[in-house]
């Protein structure tokens, strides 16, 4: 229960940058994908768990900077890599400036680890092939 209780805490004092990307993954918005936040795993919590695409997404603030834990995050992705559990991370400070190529990344690659089928309106919205009438 300790686990529990410590992922609740940590998701009661998000930063700016987890409440604008909980906004985007919170209750399947993002093409249907189920992500969880501040998800227990070993010793470690992650921001963004997606168990169906074994992806997860990390903010850094800029206390990631700094060797020691730049030494610890990459400690944690050996131990999430030897899971099958991918980590992309962004900076929050990417954030602010492209958020819609992070959007982007993310989709690209739950599509690589877990593509679900596209949805019928955008099959309509492709370009037809054919001859010319």
């Amino acid at each position: 229960m300790a686990k529990t209780q410590r992922a609740r805490q940590l998701r009661q004092v998000e930063t700016w940058a987890e409440k604008l990307m909980w906004r985007w993954l919170r209750d399947r918005r993002f093409s249907r994908y189920k992500f969880r936040r501040q998800h227990p795993i070993g010793d470690y919590y992650l921001d963004f768990f997606c168990e169906e695409a074994e992806l997860n997404i990390e903010l850094d603030g800029s206390q990631h900077g700094f060797s020691d834990q730049r030494k610890h995050d990459l400690e944690r992705e050996k131990y999430l890599q030897s899971l099958g559990i991918k980590t992309r991370r962004f900076w929050n400070s990417q954030l602010r400036r492209n958020a819609r190529g992070i959007r982007d990344s993310i989709f690209e690659e739950l599509q690589q680890r877990a593509p679900h089928p596209l949805p019928e309106y955008t099959k309509s919205m492709a370009p037809k092939t054919g001859k010319k009438i």
